[in-house]
Parts: structure tokens; sequence; C-alpha cells
């Protein structure tokens, strides 16, 4: 399998596995596509780590099988591409990138569907779509601009060129640079500590984020509003509120 995903600690890591490079080809596409249905779905997975391996994260999309494909085909492929991308970001549960080595086109456009970027010093990511006469086709021009801003994801797009992890931190496009061995070691422990949150509670802060950022802020804080008087109707909150009161802050446990 190109992809797999394996379970351990309320953590579920979908692991990219297509050697030399993990090219994003169709199969791979959707079979990342079904895992993270899976992983939405799974109540024993609470937290996901994506990640590529200890060498490279994803250098992209496969070239060559893209290369034989005319408009009427990737008219009715990239629909499926983004719809695989979307999977993943729409995963209703804390998601972090683990970026070893290159993080490029649809690899980059990958990891910008998590909630959180942990990078190898030895990464490097970037859109290079416009070498090949394209633009990003899985996310990359909104995902990207929503990120960093629009300056700094065309800066990126129109040259195509890779920034390494200090700039990517700098920019905003990762949000830890850490040793390149050290890097599915802290992502997964950022993802288990919060895999033993309140999993309604992380749910409804991811959606109302995610959802307010493509809305005005008054229909935003309606959505904000909403989710947090539901919220009260749950277990996890009488829980919590009950241990704060007599245990102090801090101490509540959700599972």
């Amino acid at each position: 399998m190109t992809v797999t995903l394996e379970v351990s600690e309320g953590v579920g890591t979908l692991r990219l596995d297509r050697p030399p490079m993990n090219a994003l080809d169709i199969a791979t596409q959707d079979r990342l596509r079904e895992l993270a249905e899976e992983a939405a779905r799974r109540d024993d997975v609470r937290a996901v780590v994506l990640y590529g391996g200890e060498k490279v994260f994803a250098a992209g999309a496969d070239i060559k099988e893209m290369q034989a494909m005319d408009h009427a085909a990737m008219v009715v492929r990239s629909k499926a591409l983004q719809d695989a991308f979307t999977a993943v970001a729409r995963i209703p549960k804390p998601v972090v990138a683990a970026v070893t080595g290159y993080a490029l086109g649809g690899g980059c456009e990958l990891a910008l569907c998590a909630d959180f970027r942990i990078a190898g010093d030895n990464a490097r990511l970037g859109q290079p779509e416009i070498l090949l006469g394209l633009i990003p086709g899985a996310g990359g021009t909104q995902r990207l601009a929503r990120l960093v801003g629009p300056s700094k994801a065309k800066d990126l797009i129109f040259t195509g060129r890779h920034v390494k992890a200090e700039e990517a931190l700098a920019i905003g496009l990762v949000d830890r640079v850490v040793p390149a061995a050290e890097v599915y070691e802290q992502a997964h422990a950022w993802a288990a500590r919060l895999a033993q949150g309140p999993a309604l509670a992380l749910r409804a802060a991811k959606e109302a984020v995610d959802a307010g950022l493509e809305t005005d802020i008054d229909t935003g804080l309606t959505i904000e509003r909403t989710w947090f008087a539901g919220l009260f109707a749950t277990e996890d909150r009488e829980r919590g509120m009950r241990s704060f009161v007599e245990e102090g802050p801090g101490k509540a446990k959700f599972l």
C-alpha cells in the first residue's frame, strides 16, 4: 500500500510509503482519501500525524503520469485530486504534519491540510508547478495564501522556488523546526497530548476556526456561539468543570 494508517495511543499515523520520493500518483491520492475518511470515522483515532518517512515527506505529483493526461482527462481528475486533500483537511480531529526532506507541489499542499506543521531542519517546501507551466491544483493557491498571506504565497507560486526550514518558519509556513531525526517523535507527542483532550470540544474548535475564516466576522461569531452553547450538553463539559471546581485547573481526564 502506498498509504497506511497505524494507530497508537489514540494517534493515527497516515504514512506515505511510495519510495523513493513519495510521488503522489492517482492510486496514492485515492488511498489517501480513503484512509483520511477512515481516520475521521474511527473512535480510536483522536488525533492524526501525516508522515512521509525519515527522508522525504512528498516530492509532489507523479509527473510522468500527469504528462500522459490531456485536458479532458484532467478536467475529470482534478476534482478527485482536490477531494483527496480536502478529506485530510476536514478530518474533525487535530492533525499535524511531520515534514522531513522535500515537501514540494502536492507534498506542500498536503502539509497545508494539517492544523500544525513540524518540520525537520532538512525540510524544503515549495510550490514549483509554475516551472511546468502549471499552477498548484490541490489547494495550494487557496490554503497557502490563507496561511502565509497573499504576497508571500504569490512569491512562492510565481517563482516556484523552494524555501528552507528556517525561512518556512519565518513566514509561517511551518510552526516548529526541529532536528530531522526528531520530527516524527515530536509530531506524535503533540498529537498524543491532544488525543487526551475533549474530542467534541477539539472538533468544535477546529470547525469554528476553519469555517470562521471563510466568512464574515458576524457569521463566524454565530458559528462560535452555536458550538460554545452546544458543548454544554456534553459529558466532557461536565467533567471538565467539575474537575476545575473540585481539583483546580488542568486536571480533568477526558478519556
